[in-house]
């Protein structure tokens, strides 16, 4: 009886959702795990891990997740410096959340849309003054956004910018494009300017208590989980470090499933780290994988030139502290999935031309 519910469910779920991505087979979409490839530990919880979510912290731990989220074709994440909205973020009043709500989408597929907790320019959360935009699968961030330039944020960087099913290929947005504005508006925001996102990586982190206190609790306890992996690699990147290089970890806005909290969706530069390739298991007594760094721009050299912006984003769910360890090692380093079976929901390899929602 109860399976034969639970199948009910699944079929309702997909008819809500949609035909809306490829539906690629899991195990073809990323690649998970292997002893014989990754080790004997590879698929372990973090035995050191000391970061525990409070009791009482329960969720839903039956339901298939594979395969039902809501496609997408690109993401914005609005810079707000905060990690809690009110319930729709597109009720934000005078925000460029409520704006982009409002305004037409983009002509190349359905916008995600987050507000995320990436500081504002002047480090003020007032929606009056003007804010940045992270655009993915570009991998682009655009300055100088605000809700009357949000037309222009649509139609000449968001509508332009490669999806998740567009293969990879060197980005061409405009480095600057002027907005129509009224004239009292300060001639420094006259103009939407973009620029290439400094990471190599980010993991996306649904904060909103607002929706579910799990989301509010979870959030904060795998970054600080997640940064004593990502530390000693030199990897973290907090959120005013703009080294190049390294792994970018965000509070995010709900982005539907709190009931499998934690949601975490990780987004890849193609072979971000140089090691995908790498075979843990087969490595000799001593060796180590080691990422690699990604040098500092130089005086004169364009920049961005080959970017081609993200080419994964894996979606987890149900992420427990004593996972990071494993995800950090296999899903950020080499874009592999720990545990499929149970968290995984998700995603697209633009590579592959492969995708599943």
């Amino acid at each position: 009886m109860a399976a034969g519910f639970r199948a009910l469910v699944n079929s309702a779920k997909k008819l809500a959702i949609g035909d809306s991505g490829s539906k690629a087979d899991a195990d073809t979409l990323f690649p998970a795990v292997d002893k014989a490839v990754d080790g004997d530990d590879c698929d372990h919880d973090c035995a050191s891990c000391s970061v525990k979510y409070p009791k009482g912290f329960k969720i839903d731990e039956e339901d298939a997740l594979y395969g039902f989220v809501k496609g997408w074709s690109t993401h914005v994440l609005v810079a707000t410096g905060k990690t809690d909205w009110v319930r729709d973020v597109a009720d934000e009043k005078g925000s460029v959340m409520q704006a982009i709500d409002k305004t037409k989408g983009p002509r190349n597929g359905r916008l995600m849309l987050s507000a995320s907790n990436i500081p504002t320019p002047h480090h003020l959360s007032d929606y009056s003054e003007p804010t940045t935009v992270l655009l993915l699968p570009a991998f682009t961030i655009i300055e100088n956004v605000t809700p009357a330039t949000v037309p222009a944020l649509i139609a000449e960087f968001v509508g332009k910018a490669p999806t998740n099913a567009s293969p990879l290929a060197p980005i061409s947005l405009p480095r600057a494009v002027p907005a129509p504005l009224p004239e009292a508006t300060p001639a420094a925001f006259t103009e939407l300017t973009s620029r290439p996102c400094p990471h190599q990586a980010l993991i996306l982190l649904c904060s909103q208590k607002t929706r579910d206190a799990r989301c509010g609790q979870s959030a904060p306890l795998l970054r600080k989980e997640l940064q004593r992996w990502l530390q000693p690699l030199g990897l973290y990147r907090d959120l005013d470090d703009e080294r190049p290089g390294g792994v970018g970890i965000y509070f995010i806005s709900h982005v539907g499933g709190h009931k499998y909290s934690a949601n975490m969706m990780v987004y890849r530069r193609p072979d971000a780290f140089g090691v995908d390739g790498v075979e843990r298991g087969k490595l000799g007594e001593g060796e180590t994988v080691t990422p690699k760094k990604v040098a500092p721009r130089k005086e004169g050299e364009e920049e961005g030139e080959e970017d081609v912006g993200a080419g994964q984003c894996i979606w987890l769910a149900r992420v427990k502290p004593e996972d990071c360890e494993g995800i950090v090692k296999f899903t950020v380093l080499q874009g592999k999935v720990v545990k499929p079976a149970s968290q995984l929901r998700g995603g697209f390899d633009r590579a592959k031309g492969l995708m599943s929602w």
